[in-house]
């Protein structure tokens, strides 16, 4: 996560958050946890050396979606 371009990733989903009337507390909250939710799909897909921005950004969907399955 320590490459170029995470943390304006990290800051557009804040930004887009708050664009749809999350409080600026919720939006951090969530959007770091979606950010790094994302990273994390992405690690088992493309590795950790090789992750990019653009890979924690291919795996946003999947990440918003995982956090609206019901809990088991």
């Amino acid at each position: 996560m320590a490459t170029g371009g995470t943390g304006d990733v990290l800051t557009g989903i804040i930004t887009a958050l708050v664009g749809q009337q999350y409080t600026l507390e919720e939006a951090c909250l969530l959007g770091v946890y979606v950010h790094g939710l994302s990273a994390d799909l992405a690690l088992h897909t493309v590795g950790a050396i090789s992750m990019t921005a653009s890979d924690v950004i291919d795996h946003l969907p999947k990440a918003f979606l995982h956090l609206s399955q019901p809990m088991p």
